[in-house]
């Protein structure tokens, strides 16, 4: 019962960001420039834009396959609240605005519990990505706001990923270590 309430709980919460990412084609004047993530496209042409978003779906595949392997990991004993193949609904729109919230809590949570029963794997980890995870979750949300605070908000939201990725990708590293 308590998965049910929380997934519906989050599909409620992800029609906001549904109404986000709906407002530049919807409610937008028709002779209005195009704001927000549509505007700064425009600057790259529709060859450029393509190429944009297609460069951008792959690294957050690569990201999500690192998010697996950091659950694979991870003994199951440590997993907390997540199975590493509920990363995938990153890509579920608009769901995974919502969703990733969970999905990097989740993460620190396991890293952590993790630390705390094979504290040789993740020695020196004072930090399981908490604070840049949530960082990137909460500025992409900001984000779609289509002025300019909403393009400061998707420069931090990239900068806060980023920081993120590679904190994930020093725990696998350190994780695979210690397996070996």
């Amino acid at each position: 019962m308590r998965s049910v309430t929380l997934t519906l709980l989050k599909a409620l919460l992800s029609i906001p960001i549904g109404i986000g990412l709906a407002y530049p084609f919807i409610f937008a004047p028709p002779d209005a420039p195009a704001a927000g993530i549509l505007g700064e496209l425009q600057m790259f042409g529709p060859v450029g834009s393509a190429l944009v978003i297609a460069v951008f779906l792959l690294l957050i595949l690569f990201y999500a396959l690192d998010l697996i392997k950091t659950l694979k990991l991870v003994s199951p004993a440590s997993r907390k609240g997540v199975r590493p193949q509920s990363v995938w609904l990153m890509f579920l729109l608009p769901y995974n605005f919502i969703e990733d919230f969970f999905i990097v809590a989740n993460v620190a949570r396991s890293l952590k519990a993790e630390a705390a029963t094979n504290p040789a794997a993740l020695a020196g980890f004072k930090s399981f990505g908490m604070v840049s995870g949530l960082g990137w979750c909460s500025a992409q949300i900001v984000s779609l706001i289509p002025n300019q605070l909403g393009s400061a908000a998707g420069l931090l939201a990239i900068g806060f990923w980023v920081w993120h990725w590679v904190f994930i990708r020093r725990a696998n590293g350190a994780l695979a270590r210690a397996r070996s």
